[in-house]
């Protein structure tokens, strides 16, 4: 495996860490391949010895920070004679054990991406307790703003069940490769330190936010029970990867009024999210701002907002999948993988850009897999070569035959 984020979530907590890829730490870990239409099973190694204990392995391997790294300490787990399914899982389940950390608004906290050391605002609530978990919000600003200044706009209005993120691009250049990993990073910062359920993260923005929110939205969507885009849209050439959000729902705001960002951008979302029949809701104000003009989110639309927030759950392991990839992104997809294709676009630092017509074309790879019945699951691929399935107890029954159909075959 090349990628420590490999495998599908076997249990519903996990480590403040990687919550959502974790890799095959099952004994019978299983990967269905698709290489030119061939199919072949890979099996885990033998057991061994002469290992260091398997929790603190377990630990070690979830707190890893680099693939090789973590890609040994897995082939250690494999090879320890403890490491059956059932034992991965349970030291899984049990919860981490988080101390006590400060409170309250914290303003420019220092985040590091490779590098570069960028900063985030977060709020904790007061009555926050390390032993209850937490809902998580990451807001991301439009231009001319910071982390700091969104975080004291919003803290007042969440209420004492959710921790807020907001991480500062001074440039608001929210639709680069470093702004995707930035926000990784602050929330997996965030995680790390506070008791945060890895079913509740939101991912939010306003004006050149939105366009964050949007596309790394839709490339990590296993990661976010929810997205909520307040006044800005995408480029229509990027509607296929809209398919992503299969079970993510959207909540959509936009002023009728917006001279910055035209409503059209929010609408044709709506349009396209209703053709998919994917969840969402839509929300359009007339509202106007004596600075801002239509351009912003009022206070009135908050309140129904927050709710909605509150109603958020994140299914971990969902039995119907949808992934659009471009050449960038072939990384874990809840517990789909897509591993090599035909020659799709292949966007560069920026996350809605290409060096050829194929984006303009839209020529990406798409895989949908569903489970249609106890250990049956279908795949449909398009310009897909090699794409691998991670299951585990929750997903299939391992102790019986695995029927797995590609394209009807």
């Amino acid at each position: 495996m090349n990628d420590r984020g490999c495998a599908a979530q076997v249990t519903r907590r996990l480590s403040s860490r990687w919550f959502s890829f974790l890799p095959a730490l099952l004994h019978v870990a299983v990967l269905i391949l698709l290489w030119d239409g061939g199919l072949a099973v890979l099996a885990a190694a033998k057991p061994g010895s002469d290992m260091p204990p398997l929790p603190a392995l377990v630990r070690e391997f979830l707190d890893a920070e680099e693939a090789a790294q973590a890609e040994a300490l897995l082939a250690q787990i494999l090879k320890d004679p403890q490491a059956t399914v059932g034992t991965v899982q349970a030291l899984l389940q049990n919860s981490r054990a988080f101390g006590d950390e400060p409170v309250g608004l914290q303003r420019s906290l220092p985040v590091q991406v490779e590098s570069h050391t960028y900063r985030f605002g977060l709020y904790v609530p007061v009555s926050y307790r390390p032993t209850h978990d937490y809902g998580l919000v990451v807001c991301l600003h439009g231009a001319g703003f910071t982390g700091d200044a969104y975080l004291e706009r919003w803290q007042a209005r969440l209420g004492e069940e959710f921790l807020l993120a907001c991480p500062t691009l001074l440039q608001g250049n929210w639709w680069t490769r470093t702004a995707e990993q930035l926000v990784l990073a602050t929330f997996r910062t965030v995680m790390d330190r506070y008791r945060v359920d890895p079913d509740r993260v939101i991912l939010t923005g306003m004006s050149n936010g939105v366009i964050g929110s949007l596309l790394i939205g839709i490339h990590h969507a296993p990661l976010f029970a929810g997205i909520s885009p307040m006044a800005g849209g995408i480029d229509d050439v990027l509607f296929p990867f809209l398919e992503n959000f299969r079970n993510t729902p959207l909540y959509l705001i936009h002023g009728l009024q917006d001279q910055v960002m035209p409503v059209e951008l929010s609408r044709d979302i709506a349009k396209e999210l209703t053709r998919l029949k994917y969840p969402f809701i839509y929300r359009e104000h007339d509202h106007v701002h004596p600075l801002a003009g239509g351009h912003f989110f009022p206070r009135e639309e908050l309140p129904a907002l927050v709710r909605w927030f509150g109603t958020l759950r994140r299914d971990p392991l969902p039995k119907h999948l949808t992934v659009v990839r471009d050449a960038s992104h072939l990384t874990p997809f809840s517990w789909v993988r897509i591993d090599a294709t035909d020659r799709i676009a292949a966007f560069s630092e920026l996350l809605m850009d290409s060096r050829d017509e194929t984006l303009a074309n839209r020529v990406y790879a798409r895989l949908s897999a569903d489970i249609v019945g106890p250990n049956r699951i279908e795949v449909r691929t398009q310009r897909v070569r090699r794409y691998s399935l991670f299951l585990n107890q929750r997903l299939v029954d391992l102790t019986q035959p695995v029927t797995v159909l590609t394209n009807g075959r």
